[in-house]
């Protein structure tokens, strides 16, 4: 009997609601916790940060490392050139995996299955495999040193799961709503952004997020086919921050915490949404 009520007892642990709370606190804390502390970190003073025992709350909060991030490197230039060549290449990526995952979850392609097989691999490779020979086509096509050689490398790296993710939800959309549309006068293209589109408006919002933030976070393309100082993304000009000898670590912080300021907003913005997508497009796909 107590062999029984045993085994009774843990699979109803690990199958109820404490096992969901411990990975959901564990999942909390491994995300909030890197982020808090950067931000109590960038609120200390050079100082405080190298005192013993560790403090984990500032004592004397100060805002002069912000003031000083600004002054010591033009973030202002780095995030503008992050937000431009994240939104461009965002844009662009979702005009192109729409068209794809239309065309998959539409049309009778012969080799559908291949195709689909093929965008899953190539959404495998590491990005190191794939830094020369992307910079030598950067350098063959003369787009080294701007935005442009940036945005389609990020384009591309998006493109498989963007596409992925759309095709489960166009082919969520019944098809008599397309035809009913283009009996009414609209082209395919035509009903395909007046009609199916809206109706996919999470998952197309999550695509987006995605593409958004894996060309704000990037470092090494950044660093690799952009030498001028003027085109500087923000992973790249953190590092500029520490000098040969010198790590000021409040002073990065708070360049962090800048950095990380316009995509939470981001994210809080569309959550709904965001939420929507995700939900809805692992119960499609």
């Amino acid at each position: 009997m107590s062999t029984v009520a045993t085994s009774s007892g843990l699979s109803s642990f690990f199958s109820g609601k404490p096992l969901r709370f411990i990975a959901a606190s564990i999942l909390l804390v491994n995300g909030l916790f890197p982020a808090i502390w950067i931000l109590f970190t960038s609120l200390k003073t050079e100082a405080e940060l190298t005192v013993k025992p560790i403090t984990w709350f500032p004592h004397t909060p100060t805002l002069a490392n912000y003031m000083q991030a600004f002054s010591d490197q033009p973030l202002h230039l780095f995030l503008f050139n992050s937000f431009m060549v994240a939104l461009l290449s965002t844009a662009l990526t979702i005009l192109i995996s729409v068209l794809a995952a239309y065309a998959l979850a539409r049309l009778n392609l012969k080799y559908r299955a291949l195709i689909l097989s093929l965008i899953i691999a190539v959404s495998t490779f590491p990005l190191v495999t794939l830094l020369v020979p992307l910079f030598e086509i950067m350098r063959a096509l003369n787009l080294l040193n701007s935005w442009t050689a940036l945005i389609l490398p990020y384009t591309v790296l998006s493109l498989p799961v963007c596409t992925l993710m759309l095709v489960s939800f166009f082919e969520s959309i019944p098809r008599d709503l397309e035809n009913a549309a283009m009996i009414d006068g609209c082209t395919r293209i035509g009903a395909l952004f007046k009609v199916v589109v809206p109706l996919c408006a999470p998952g197309v919002f999550t695509a987006g997020i995605l593409a958004f933030v894996n060309a704000w976070d990037e470092f090494l393309l950044a660093l690799s086919f952009n030498s001028n100082p003027a085109l500087r993304t923000l992973p790249v000009g953190i590092q500029l921050y520490q000098g040969e000898f010198a790590f000021p670590w409040p002073v990065i912080s708070a360049a962090l915490v800048v950095g990380i300021v316009p995509v939470a907003i981001l994210i809080v913005i569309f959550q709904e949404r965001v939420v929507s997508g995700l939900t809805a497009g692992g119960l499609k796909g």
